[in-house]
């Protein structure tokens, strides 16, 4: 039985990252940081994206870096799912 490749992260307070599955180490900056834990705590993105609003002072273009967060994410196999396309989407 495989895990699930976002609940094997190891994840630092100060914002370091890493995959034991491939050795890979990844750093992230503080909103960065709580999305990644929203997301690993089971939120779906859009419920991640509504508490990092509540507790960061986000910019009103916040949606486009979530996105490439995702993207990231999945391209870098650690979250499931398709790549996102922000321009034929509605919400993350």
């Amino acid at each position: 039985m495989q895990q699930n490749p976002l609940a094997m992260l190891a994840i630092s307070d100060t914002g370091f990252v890493f995959d034991p599955r491939t050795g890979h180490s990844y750093t992230v900056n503080s909103t960065g940081l709580a999305l990644l834990r929203s997301l690993k705590q089971g939120l779906d993105v859009t419920s991640a994206q509504e508490q990092l609003e509540g507790a960061f002072d986000c910019p009103g273009n916040i949606t486009s870096d979530i996105y490439r967060f995702v993207n990231a994410l999945i391209n870098n196999e650690i979250l499931n799912g398709r790549v996102i396309d922000p321009a034929h989407s509605n919400a993350p």
